[in-house]
């Protein structure tokens, strides 16, 4: 994983913010101000503990930040961060694809789940582009 990310103020804030409502440990925050949304990296086995008990922990940091909250649970490989950014799709195949001027994964994913894994107006794989251009600087993700 990229170790040259650089948060902003607000994303540190945010990131403290998680934690002491949480006590699971952050291990980034994106602010995506198209989509109005706050994208938490959690710890890897911490998803559960982030979420709380009927996604207690979740609503509690909308109503605080005003702004919808998604978690996606860290990983070490491009391939296990965008099955857990597109969960509860079920995956079936991820290609890498590398050429020289760019990185191309596509996520064949079960058919009754192509909806679930692009999300409402495209929510949900703009989401795993953002992830996994941040984290492995992959250019695209198409899910087929």
């Amino acid at each position: 994983m990229s170790s040259k990310i650089k948060l902003t103020s607000d994303e540190m804030k945010c990131i403290a913010l998680f934690e002491s409502i949480t006590g699971a440990t952050a291990k980034d925050c994106l602010i995506d101000e198209k989509a109005e949304r706050i994208i938490f990296l959690a710890k890897q086995g911490e998803m559960g503990l982030a979420i709380g008990r009927a996604g207690k922990n979740i609503q509690t940091l909308r109503k605080m930040t005003g702004r919808q909250v998604e978690i996606v649970e860290q990983a070490d490989t491009p391939e296990q961060l965008i099955k857990n950014a597109l969960a509860p799709a079920h995956v079936k195949e991820i290609r890498i694809t590398e050429k020289p001027e760019r990185k191309i994964v596509v996520v064949e994913v079960e058919p009754k789940d192509k909806a679930l894994a692009i999300g409402k107006n495209g929510r949900t794989i703009d989401k795993t582009r953002i992830l996994a251009k941040r984290y492995f600087q992959i250019d695209h993700v198409d899910v087929t």
